[in-house]
């Protein structure tokens, strides 16, 4: 019989079907599979709300966590803890908080006043779909459960707990994604002329911030010392840039029914990125430099790095 966790009817925060929480298997010699099925799994048990009065938000939050993604950011946080030695299933309501904050950040970027995107994974943005003031409130509501999610479902010390809120919270403020959003914003239409540490300084914080928290809270909670979360951060951040750069080379060069979104954008509204400011070759060199700083990065780690190499070929050389 399943067994559904009570609803947190006084904070509004999800219930969750603790029943079917799954293990991360492996799928042969890669777990990213396993990784990625039990967090789907984990996702669909999310509760949010009875009240009939909120059911078009909760409509509205659920088009848009459960709308595909690569889920790059919980799957790795997964992965880092098994590489530090611990079950990865452990840090499935942070990873699950992670992605929520990513779709929260998707959200508020497709909207008219920052990068007006009509289409996100092949289907309308959420503004889109359910109108501007909806996509905002849901937006805010995915930041609020997060939160919910670590400190009621979250298992780990007190030090624990708290250092994910803290982690979680830096990426996502002025010196995390909302910064990078703004700078983004305010070079919008220097293109090629953008600085190009002002271009690090915009993906280090609108996209490595976040990536680089995946990593360290799985090692937090995998209990890593302070040289091991280092590593890890180090080989996400440059992860992260990686994954930004590939996206400025597909925005140039693809189009959108391979990638979902809105292609050529950036040319258009004359956005900074690395296409702009090194060229396409120039841009790809640059991703390549930065996956191979992120795989120097897990040099010191005695772990199983595999999966984390594996993560980072994926990221330099996806098509979409």
């Amino acid at each position: 019989m399943v067994r559904r966790a009570a609803r947190n009817t006084r904070s509004g925060g999800p219930a969750l079907d603790e029943g079917r929480t799954p293990d991360s298997p492996s799928v042969g010699n890669s777990p990213w599979e396993g990784h990625r099925v039990a967090f789907e799994r984990y996702l669909e048990t999310l509760h949010f709300s009875d009240e009939p009065l909120l059911q078009r938000l909760v409509e509205a939050m659920r088009y848009s966590m459960l709308g595909g993604g690569k889920r790059v950011r919980p799957t790795m946080c997964m992965e880092v803890a098994r590489v530090f030695g611990a079950e990865p299933s452990i840090t499935l309501p942070s990873a699950t908080a992670i992605e929520l904050i990513h779709t929260y950040s998707l959200i508020h970027d497709d909207l008219p006043a920052m990068d007006d995107d009509d289409f996100r994974r092949g289907r309308p943005t959420a503004h889109k779909k359910y109108g501007e003031a909806m996509a905002i409130l849901a937006g805010d509501a995915f930041f609020g459960e997060a939160l919910t999610l670590i400190t009621i479902h979250q298992k780990g010390t007190c030090e624990q707990i708290l250092e994910v809120v803290r982690e979680l919270a830096g990426s996502t403020g002025v010196n995390g994604m909302v910064g990078g959003q703004v700078v983004d914003m305010n070079l919008t239409g220097v293109g090629e002329k953008a600085d190009p540490e002002a271009l690090r300084l915009i993906h280090t914080y609108k996209t490595g911030a976040l990536i680089k928290s995946s990593a360290r809270i799985g090692a937090i909670l995998a209990g890593a010392d302070e040289a091991g979360q280092r590593a890890v951060s180090d080989y996400a951040l440059e992860l992260g840039l990686c994954f930004q750069i590939v996206d400025d080379v597909l925005n140039a060069t693809s189009t959108r029914e391979v990638l979902g979104k809105s292609a050529g954008s950036d040319a258009e509204q004359g956005k900074a990125t690395f296409v702009g400011v090194y060229g396409l070759d120039g841009a790809r060199r640059e991703a390549d430099e930065s996956v191979g700083r992120a795989l120097a990065s897990l040099s010191t780690l005695d772990g199983d790095t595999s999966g984390l190499r594996e993560l980072a070929l994926f990221v330099r050389h996806r098509g979409h």
